[in-house]
């Protein structure tokens, strides 16, 4: 079988589940890896076979998604002409983790798309919901990269087609410790405004990983670092907790691992709205200022709350099923009756 599997470049998280995805699939053929998107820290250790600039969000620094420069930076022939460019109708199975390039370069072609993601499970009618309504953040999540049918993972399985999250291996199978210090990915702020934050609780050591330095310093008690994922990953399993935005993947893995968790949603994302809403229905912490709910840290930072979540490694079972239910598709001899 012949797989393409197109990811998501904006932010690291799809590229971080990836890592653990890809030799899952390359259990089933051959696997051409295609990434769109501008903004990821993260490098993958296999070759990439596309590589397209594509539609990204560009992260700002009060806290969400800077318009201005996402507009900026859109290129809409070119997006015209990568998704054109795309050679779908050359492969078996084609999977998508919410990448536009390859889902619109399908669904002009009429060639099935599989969605291999969270943002797919977002939707889904028994996940918890923010109570504002946002009809803009929901048409976004739905038409941003459309697909076929779709294979979910959200913080609790719901259906036959949501999964509990992918936790990294080297997370799953680290050594947790708690050196009490305090993790810090917070990608929509400035270094500026955390460090502004959290030279407030002099007491902590804040260890924070930021997308807007390409060099450590150290500002009192804050230590910014660049984004590195064996560094971040290091600071994450010794921490005694973890702050963040309500993105999907450090949150879970915060969860899996029992660390203090306290999420800020991004501004105008409604994806993360719907994760901070499904978070806080599990307990966990949530801020909806990070500037204006100081006391919220405090009282986080003073309690006890360890909301730990067995999340059981099965990845290798989702991504069986979701293949095996392709196959009288594209290998009808090879169906099972």
């Amino acid at each position: 079988m012949k797989i393409l599997y197109a990811i998501q470049g904006t932010g690291n998280g799809h590229i971080a589940r990836a890592f653990d995805v890809i030799p899952h699939l390359q259990r089933h053929g051959e696997v051409d890896l295609l990434v769109s998107g501008i903004q990821c820290d993260i490098k993958l250790p296999w070759a990439i076979k596309y590589r397209f600039y594509g539609l990204s969000f560009i992260f700002g620094k009060n806290g969400g998604v800077d318009l201005k420069e996402t507009l900026l930076k859109f290129r809409p022939h070119r997006l015209l002409k990568e998704i054109y460019s795309v050679p779908v109708h050359q492969y078996d199975l084609v999977i998508n983790d919410f990448e536009p390039v390859t889902a619109w370069a399908c669904k002009f072609r009429n060639v099935k798309c599989v969605a291999l993601s969270h943002q797919s499970a977002v939707l889904h009618p028994e996940a918890p919901k923010p109570e504002v309504k946002d009809l803009m953040g929901r048409a976004i999540l739905k038409y941003y990269a459309p697909v076929s049918t779709a294979q979910g993972f959200h913080f609790k399985t719901m259906g036959e087609t949501v999964s509990t999250p992918v936790i990294r291996d080297d997370i799953r199978w680290s050594k947790k410790t708690d050196k009490g210090h305090y993790t810090v990915y917070l990608p929509s702020y400035s270094n500026d405004k955390i460090i502004a934050i959290l030279s407030q609780f002099p007491q902590i050591e804040w260890q924070v990983f930021s997308k807007h330095s390409n060099t450590a310093f150290q500002a009192g008690n804050v230590h910014i670092n660049p984004v590195n994922k064996e560094q971040f990953t290091k600071s994450f399993v010794s921490s005694k907790g973890v702050l963040c935005n309500a993105g999907f993947e450090t949150p879970a893995e915060a969860l899996f691992l029992g660390k203090k968790l306290c999420v800020i949603p991004m501004n105008g994302q409604y994806e993360q709205q719907c994760n901070a809403a499904f978070l806080e229905s599990m307990g966990v912490t949530r801020l909806n200022s990070f500037s204006r709910e100081i006391h919220k840290i405090q009282a986080w930072l003073a309690s006890d709350e360890h909301l730990q979540v067995n999340y059981p490694d099965n990845l290798s079972d989702v991504v069986d099923e979701m293949i095996y239910s392709q196959l009288p598709q594209t290998y009808p001899q090879l169906a099972i009756s």
